[in-house]
């Protein structure tokens, strides 16, 4: 029954209204400068890590830091499929799809 008390805890820790609002700006911000060609997901959360610093709680700069993550690579296969340009080498496959 531990399992099942620590897999509860790590929900209700990551669903917290304060850590959902994090990972909305992390995606956000990740999405759009994602969208820039060039600049992957990498290079997204290098810049971006000063302001996770900024925050005290560590999972919610972690949770903050994922969030940042996957809007780069959203926004990296936005302009593969729209401008025929992939954000990052992963989205390379993606402009030759779905720019047709």
């Amino acid at each position: 029954m531990e399992l099942l008390d620590n897999l509860a805890l790590g929900f209700s820790t990551a669903t917290s209204l304060a850590n959902l609002g994090f990972c909305l700006i992390g995606v956000l911000l990740g999405t759009l400068i994602g969208v820039l060609p060039g600049i992957g997901a990498t290079a997204t959360i290098a810049m971006l890590l000063p302001i996770t610093f900024q925050i005290g709680d560590p999972v919610s700069s972690l949770i903050m830091l994922a969030g940042i993550y996957y809007g780069a690579q959203y926004g990296g296969s936005t302009t593969a499929i729209l401008i025929n340009m992939p954000g990052e080498s992963s989205s390379a496959v993606t402009a030759i799809d779905g720019y047709q």
